[in-house]
C-alpha cells in the first residue's frame, strides 16, 4: 500500500515557475515506477511526465516537453515535477500516481494516486 500527497501547487504568472512535489508513504517506494498527470477543467485526465524506479527513464507529454523535469529522491520516498515556462493552458489539478510495472502514460498501469494539487497560471 502507498499512499501519495502532492504539495507545491500554486499561482503563478505566464512564463514562471513552479515545483511539485509528491511524497509517498511506505518503505517500498523505490520499487515504484512514477507519473504525474493533470485535470483541466473541463478535461479528461492526461499524462503528463513518468519515471522509472531508479530515475534512469522518463516520458514526457509533447505539450512539456523542454519545460517540465520529472526526478526523485528515493531516500526522501518523494517525486517532484519541477515546471519552468509555464503557460495559461498548464493550468489543471495535477496528480502524482504510482505503479510497480513501470513508466507509463497509460492511467490503467497506475495503482495508487495522490488528491492532487491545483497549478493556476495566469496570463
Amino acid at each position: 500500500q502507498v499512499q501519495l500527497v502532492e504539495s507545491g501547487g500554486g499561482l503563478v504568472q505566464a512564463g514562471g515557475s513552479l515545483r511539485l512535489s509528491c511524497a509517498a508513504s511506505g518503505r517500498t517506494f523505490s520499487r515504484y515506477a512514477m507519473g504525474w498527470f493533470r485535470q483541466a477543467p473541463g478535461k479528461e485526465r492526461s499524462f503528463v511526465a513518468a519515471i522509472s524506479w531508479a530515475g534512469g527513464t522518463t516520458y514526457y507529454a509533447d505539450s512539456v516537453k523542454g519545460r517540465f523535469t520529472i526526478s526523485r529522491d528515493n531516500a526522501k520516498n518523494t517525486v517532484y515535477l519541477q515546471m519552468n515556462s509555464l503557460k495559461p493552458e498548464d493550468t489543471a489539478v495535477y496528480y502524482c500516481a504510482a505503479n510497480l510495472e513501470g513508466p507509463s502514460q497509460a492511467m490503467a498501469v497506475y495503482d495508487y494516486w495522490g488528491q492532487g494539487t491545483q497549478v493556476t497560471v495566469s496570463s
